[in-house]
């Protein structure tokens, strides 16, 4: 008889470790849909190229490095490059791209400033690049979790249509009240009314 062990990587509160694999229940959300729309379009998008458009992205994808949950770096193929590339391209209503794109380097993300009160919710953006011609701001959110920062990083979901970035305060409330419904006096206690983050990234489209 043989066993088979499923496991993962995964990383809670800087802490890096090895869990057996969980494969969630049966309940399927409309944002879980969404994902999945998009995926299966851009796999058939995949099995349609010509050869010359997948000899193209595998060449571009050797040069491409991606990292696991765990730090270490790993390779990709073509097809996990026209994955990522052209997944925020099809949520942002752009056309899947066929050919993998000049890429000529990222600037890093700005510092933003969270304002969060019981009457207030905005994200401020320090800076934003010289030219925001086809850049999209996408902005992720979950519901109130009680179980942890990291559980909440993994249930965010894009809760406000993406936006051409600006350095105005984006006003956040509504959109959030109306997905997931305002947090209770329970939810938001303890946490800090206003911060800054610097892990929000815009996106080319």
């Amino acid at each position: 008889m043989v066993y088979f062990f499923y496991l993962t990587e995964a990383k809670t509160r800087g802490r890096k470790y090895i869990r057996n694999r969980g494969y969630g229940g049966s309940v399927r959300t409309s944002d879980q849909a969404s994902v999945k729309a998009i995926f299966k379009k851009l796999s058939q998008a995949w099995q349609s190229l010509t050869n010359a458009h997948i000899l193209a992205w595998n060449s571009a994808a050797l040069s491409a490095e991606a990292r696991s949950v765990l730090g270490s770096k790993t390779k990709i193929i073509g097809f996990n490059l026209f994955m990522r590339l052209n997944y925020w391209v099809v949520f942002c209503g752009g056309d899947i791209m066929e050919t993998p794109p000049a890429l000529s380097g990222l600037d890093a993300p700005a510092p933003a400033t969270l304002t969060l009160s019981d009457e207030v919710f905005t994200l401020k953006l320090d800076s934003i690049p010289t030219s925001v011609t086809n850049i999209k701001l996408i902005i992720c959110a979950s519901a109130p979790q009680s179980n942890g920062i990291s559980r909440a990083y993994s249930k965010a979901a894009e809760f406000i249509a993406p936006r051409t970035p600006v350095t105005t305060a984006i006003a956040l409330k509504s959109a959030y009240d109306q997905k997931y419904g305002a947090p209770s006096q329970e939810a938001r206690r303890g946490k800090v009314s206003s911060g800054r983050n610097n892990n929000f990234q815009s996106l080319a489209n």
